[in-house]
């Protein structure tokens, strides 16, 4: 599953009760969208997303596609999925999001919302930061390339990051998709790609909310544009479970829509894009640590922003940084 992207921020002077105007513009309409929470062209209508100053990240505000505010994410989640324990309510959330994705046409232009012209920029950025990743977490210690590699692909699509990318780097990659037809078109998509020792292994048709992948398989879990179908709970449910499936020196990489500040909640394809500051949080409560973080360059200027965080359940080494003797050797005022 990829999701819609809708447009960036753009404020147009707006005033709002949260004190802090922030408002988007979604592109224009067009039938098939579908690219990340939300490359989504719909209808031209200003939206507005806001911050409190609360100190909790989760206390902030934001706004739906219909332009209704929230004061919470709290509040937000509690109209959408109704109370804790209302797991009729949530399971329609879920149903009514792979329903979306079904409706939508199984190719790259299908997937990226109409933009499948930034689908070269995106594997180009994802590649620059996966590399260094390589080399630093995996590639060390003397390892080389007889190391055998496998990556997990979740929201895999048609197989599009799998096919121009994974698999040139990992020995084996596992597609996790909910999206049936999907997935039979990343079958084919893949079925002349690689070799015997770059490959598809498994395609696992299942809503990211209810996969647990095997201990210890994986390098690198990939999550890209598919987190934001998943509630609070459930991203850490999920983060939690998946991190005993990475080896040792293993980590995740999320790359993701950003809301400038608060959230944006998609009712049509029942996604979330949230904001650094939201992100951030989750990832604290699952126990990950942020190891590195580059922003996404070269997509059209009316898309969100796209971030990719690399995540490890070990703390990073921290960098001691020394003044250099020239600078410390300096005379200093005495005072």
């Amino acid at each position: 599953m990829s999701l819609s992207l809708y447009s960036p921020f753009v404020s147009t002077g707006y005033s709002s009760h949260c004190n802090h105007p922030n408002h988007i513009s979604p592109p224009s309409t067009r039938t098939t969208s579908a690219f990340p929470p939300s490359l989504r062209r719909q209808r031209r209508i200003e939206l507005k997303s806001v911050v409190t100053r609360s100190l909790d990240p989760m206390e902030v505000c934001g706004v739906d596609s219909e332009g209704k505010e929230f004061k919470s994410a709290q509040e937000m989640w509690r109209e959408a999925i109704g109370e804790e324990g209302d797991e009729t309510k949530k399971t329609q959330w879920y149903r009514d999001g792979v329903s979306y994705w079904e409706g939508v046409e199984a190719s790259v232009d299908g997937v990226l919302g109409g933009y499948g012209h930034v689908n070269d920029a995106d594997i180009t950025g994802s590649e620059v930061f996966l590399k260094t990743l390589i080399q630093e977490r995996l590639l060390v210690n003397g390892a080389g390339t007889n190391q055998h590699l496998v990556a997990l692909d979740c929201g895999s699509g048609i197989g599009r990051i799998t096919k121009n990318l994974l698999i040139r780097y990992f020995n084996e990659v596992d597609l996790l998709e909910p999206v049936a037809q999907f997935l039979d078109v990343a079958r084919e998509n893949l079925a002349s790609i690689g070799s015997e020792t770059h490959k598809a292994t498994n395609f696992f048709c299942v809503p990211l909310q209810e996969f647990t992948p095997a201990a210890q398989r994986y390098d690198v879990i990939w999550v890209q544009w598919c987190i934001g179908h998943l509630t609070d709970d459930d991203f850490v449910s999920f983060f939690n479970r998946a991190k005993g499936c990475l080896k040792p020196g293993g980590f995740f990489v999320v790359k993701e829509n950003l809301a400038q500040k608060g959230f944006v909640l998609d009712k049509e394809d029942r996604s979330i894009t949230r904001s650094d500051r939201y992100f951030k949080e989750l990832f604290r409560r699952c126990g990950l640590h942020v190891y590195q973080t580059k922003d996404q360059k070269g997509l059209p200027e009316e898309l969100f922003a796209v971030k990719m965080y690399a995540l490890t359940v070990d703390t990073p080494p921290k960098v001691h940084r020394t003044r250099s003797k020239t600078r410390s050797n300096r005379p200093q005022i005495i005072k």
